[in-house]
């Protein structure tokens, strides 16, 4: 499964998920959280293991390095056991459309950690741009006198909570997503779900009648099994903070299909918190970031085109067809050009544009 656009990859990975999100709460109101989440994505886990069998005519090896391996355990506790669970617990004590405003926060906390502590560059539009969706998810999530009958903080603390969880796994699968995608979300999802399942049947949670299963599962294999495959293809070419500000257009689409489908009523803190959100979105996707920077030696084996950075000769019989991948090395290399932190692009920034050098202005602001 191959994606051009990387954009195009994350609005799409946002469309499936936001879609999603009223479906599952509407699933939610009478299956236990926990259960409800092994189902998700056990039905995503088993779907894409069955598609990448059928690709590769039998079952393939991963491709990924040894040392990826810890970053990717990591990546199934906090996002494909904790975050769901917390989620799902969350949408029962919040309303759909206000369950998928609040998610936005998750592009906000990916954003921060990719900043701070995997040191991504995050420019002035994409930070006020997160002060934007951070006080309308406060203003979304504040209590009102109502809150303590209907519970409302409750279901937003638990969402807030697990948007952490997945901004944790979306900077933590950053790290391996030059590994098969199919592998990853589809690994993910099935040690996510077994985990889940087994968890929900000790506590005594009664699995649903098979049609509402099988429906629940469904779910999962689009709203979390394609979306995050199309959410890792993203991944290589925008890194974590820009894949997440796309992604955040999934709540919007949620709360529509919420609104719309399942004739809830929007308050106006829901609007004012929309159109809050609306801005941050809107500076994240606009932001540009060009300055003079130096690739290093590389080498790495991912799907590529021969664009700019990959410039290389073949040493085997090669039919003309791009996308294709093997083993290549990237030599040294200065230059500059707007980009992403992709996979070539994960250099350091200070004051100065690239860190240690003193390159010119970086053009990532308003």
């Amino acid at each position: 499964m191959m994606i051009r656009s990387p954009i195009l990859a994350a609005l799409g990975a946002a469309l499936l998920f936001g879609a999603s999100t009223p479906f599952s709460k509407w699933l939610a109101a009478e299956t236990s959280p926990v259960l409800l989440a092994g189902l998700l994505y056990l039905g995503s886990g088993t779907g894409l293991w069955t598609m990448r069998l059928i690709r590769d005519r039998g079952f393939a090896p991963s491709g990924m390095p040894a040392r990826d391996w810890p970053w990717f355990l990591g990546a199934i506790v906090s996002g494909g056991v904790l975050g769901p669970v917390l989620f799902i617990t969350g949408l029962s004590h919040a309303s759909g459309a206000e369950a998928s405003l609040l998610l936005n926060l998750e592009a906000v906390l990916t954003a921060v950690l990719a900043w701070v502590v995997f040191r991504e560059n995050a420019g002035p539009r994409v930070v006020l741009g997160m002060v934007f969706i951070v006080m309308g998810g406060l203003l979304l999530a504040w209590p009102s006198p109502g809150d303590a009958a209907s519970g409302g903080a409750l279901g937003g603390f638990f969402v807030a909570t697990a948007c952490l969880c997945w901004a944790l796994d979306n900077n933590l699968t950053r790290k391996v997503s030059t590994s098969d995608a199919v592998f990853i979300a589809g690994t993910k999802g099935l040690v996510a779900g077994v985990t889940n399942l087994a968890l929900a049947l000790a506590l005594g949670a009664v699995p649903p009648a098979w049609p509402r299963m099988m429906l629940a599962m469904t779910v999962g294999l689009a709203g979390y099994g394609v979306s995050l495959v199309l959410f890792v293809l993203a991944l290589r070419g925008l890194g974590s903070a820009r894949t997440g500000a796309y992604f955040s257009t999934a709540p919007f689409i949620g709360a529509a299909v919420a609104i719309l489908g399942f004739q809830e009523s929007g308050s106006l803190a829901f609007w004012l918190a929309a159109a809050l959100m609306s801005a941050g979105v809107w500076l994240h996707l606009t932001e540009r970031h060009a300055h003079m920077h130096t690739h290093e030696p590389m080498e790495h084996t991912h799907p590529h085109v021969h664009d700019e950075h990959h410039r290389h000769e073949h040493d085997f019989s090669w039919d003309g067809v791009e996308p294709h991948a093997h083993p290549h090395r990237h030599e040294r290399m200065t230059h500059s050009h707007p980009h992403f932190p992709d996979i070539h692009h994960r250099h350091r920034h200070s004051f100065y544009g690239v860190e240690g050098q003193k390159n010119g202005p970086d053009e990532s602001g308003p």
